[in-house]
């Protein structure tokens, strides 16, 4: 399984993918539109999937607003966004608040660090008494005698929360830099050869390294067994007592549906659901 995904056509940043005017029609049929707006983790799966999705429906309009996860959320309950993503479980409250989460695909939170730093395998333990302040210098760990530079997510953050949920570091973590998406995290560390991060398996090139956890390194296969312990589901948000339009429906159906599954993969991540 490849990971080092080169960039979709038509899915950029803000990612919009336009509508096909109808014949005889100057106006856009908004019953055709489908909305989703949260995670940047979740970009590349919800790209192809959108994109994918209006091959086949050309009249549809498919808008994904990168606004991180929390953001995400709020704009269904609010009822900006059809559809919320999420790269991290739905609280009590806000499942208390009438919303509900369906697990679309698996992720791995990759570990990375600089092209240059000689460090290929961490443990679990080690990642943690990194960003909790205990390990300061690469050399302790066998590397250079450089300080370490701790690069994160900001607050909010679906794949920080999974990030320190599973390294058992919540609150604790010694941040240098928290950043507002999986981009910046790449790009920062890919700069710094002091620098480690975290930051979604699909969306990790080829600038900067990723590191094995206890020996196992995220893949596909590594993921669907939990073998890879850094990994995080990616949901879909929606309320619990507003049915989805009638295109929104039909554009959930399918991507949690098999016809999906080979998306899925070609983004990097690993299908939940076998329908």
């Amino acid at each position: 399984m490849k990971f080092n995904i080169k960039n979709l056509c038509g899915v950029v940043t803000a990612l919009t993918i336009a509508t096909t005017t109808l014949v005889g029609c100057g106006n856009e049929n908004i019953s055709n539109k489908v909305s989703t707006d949260g995670s940047t983790s979740m970009e590349k799966v919800i790209g192809l999937l959108g994109e994918y999705y209006q091959e086949l429906n050309p009249n549809v309009v498919f808008t994904y607003n990168p606004t991180g996860s929390g953001a995400g959320i709020n704009s269904v309950k609010t009822g900006r966004a059809d559809i919320g993503l999420s790269s991290r479980y739905l609280s009590n409250a806000e499942q208390a608040e009438g919303l509900k989460g369906e697990i679309l695909a698996y992720d791995g939170i990759a570990i990375i660090v600089n092209k240059n730093n000689k460090i290929n395998n961490l443990s679990l333990e080690e990642v943690a008494e990194i960003y909790t302040g205990k390990i300061t210098n690469w050399k302790q760990l066998g590397g250079e005698d450089l300080e370490i530079v701790l690069i994160g997510r900001e607050a909010g953050s679906g794949t920080r929360d999974g990030f320190e949920s599973i390294t058992k570091t919540s609150l604790n973590c010694k941040y240098r830099q928290e950043l507002t998406s999986t981009g910046d995290v790449i790009t920062t560390v890919s700069n710094n050869e002091n620098a480690i991060g975290y930051a979604s398996v699909a969306s990790v090139k080829n600038t900067v390294n990723i590191v094995s956890i206890d020996g196992v390194t995220p893949s596909e296969e590594t993921i669907k067994d939990g073998s890879y312990k850094i990994q995080r589901p990616y949901l879909l948000v929606t309320k619990n007592a507003v049915a989805l339009s009638k295109t929104a429906q039909e554009f959930y159906d399918f991507i949690l549906s098999k016809k999906a599954h080979k998306l899925i993969l070609k983004a990097g991540a690993v299908p939940a659901t076998s329908k």
